[in-house]
Order: C-alpha cells, then sequence, then structure tokens
C-alpha cells in the first residue's frame, strides 16, 4: 500500500478523527491493547499521542521495541494485564478480540476497560463472521463492563456499519461502572 501512495495508517487517521469528534486533541493517552510489531502505537505517538502498547507476542513485542525504543511496551496478557495507568481510550486495532483465547473475550474487555478513565473509549475492530465472536455478544460483554455502544462502522475508514463481516465498534465508558 505504502508503494502505491496509499496511507497504511488506516486505523490511526480514525482513532484520531475519533478523537477530534470527540473534542479531545493531541497528547491523549492511548492504550494499544494487543499491539503487535506497533505499527498503530507508532504512529500515533508520532502524531503526539501517549502511548503505551501490550502484547503477548515477544517476539512481535521485540520488534515493536526495536523501532520505537521511546515507547513504552509491555508484555502482558490482555486477560490480565494491569497497568498502574489509566488512559483516555483503548484501542484494539488487528482484530484483536479474534485472538484472544476462546470464552476469554468477556474478561478481556473487563480488564481492559478498568485501565479507562472517566468517559474513556473503548475501539475495537474485528471481523464478525461465522464461528467468530459476534456483535451481539461483544456487546454484551462491552455492557458487563460498564461500557456503552456510542457509534459502530464497517472499516477503520468511517463507512457506515449496515450489516457486513466486519465492524469498528467504540464504546464509552458509563460514569458509574457496575
Amino acid at each position: 500500500m505504502a508503494a502505491a501512495g496509499e496511507s497504511i495508517h488506516g486505523e490511526a487517521d480514525w482513532i484520531d478523527a475519533v478523537l477530534t469528534a470527540e473534542g479531545r486533541g493531541e497528547g491523549v493517552a492511548i492504550l494499544d491493547a494487543g499491539c503487535g510489531t506497533g505499527r498503530v502505537a507508532i504512529e500515533l505517538d508520532r502524531r503526539g499521542h501517549q502511548v503505551i502498547g501490550v502484547d503477548l507476542d515477544e517476539p512481535m513485542l521485540a520488534e515493536a521495541q526495536a523501532k520505537a525504543p521511546g515507547i513504552q511496551w509491555v508484555l502482558a496478557d490482555l486477560l490480565d494485564v494491569a497497568l498502574d495507568e489509566t488512559f483516555d481510550m483503548i484501542a484494539l486495532p488487528g482484530n484483536v478480540m479474534i485472538f484472544v483465547a476462546p470464552s476469554t473475550e468477556g474478561a478481556v474487555v473487563t480488564n481492559l476497560a478498568r485501565h479507562l478513565r472517566s468517559d474513556g473509549l473503548f475501539l475495537a475492530g474485528f471481523q464478525t463472521t461465522a464461528g467468530r465472536l459476534g456483535l451481539d455478544d461483544y456487546d454484551a460483554h462491552c455492557a458487563a463492563a460498564g461500557l456503552i455502544l456510542v457509534d459502530r462502522w464497517s472499516t477503520w475508514d468511517g463507512a457506515p456499519y449496515v450489516d457486513g463481516d466486519y465492524a469498528v465498534s467504540l464504546h464509552r465508558r458509563c460514569s458509574t461502572v457496575r
């Protein structure tokens, strides 16, 4: 894509668009949950956000560290990662929710949501094809974690969600978490 002159930062572009629409500018504290090799986290950091990346895959995290040693990279499972920080946004680009261990999706959402500041945003994009995590279940996990659905799109470029095999969902932390 880059060789063809196309942006390879669609997720970061959309994260910035969502933050702008929310009236949140540069310097937002973002947790890139399931950051892999750091492509999105590094771009968000370049744009002036305060980013921490978390991933369970040690070789991928080592690659992220080598590319951007100034970013904090945490080797941990999203199921039980415990950070001493809270965030304005937790982003899960790259199908993260369908790569967590089966039957742990609700616990992962709950654990991550506890790292959100009041009125914090939870943004995740993943495939919803048969046999994978469905949106009804995902929304139920989010609700159980004190998150309410704000909006949903079919892509990271903001195309409206109608019904398809991919969704980008934005949830917000409720003022009172159960």
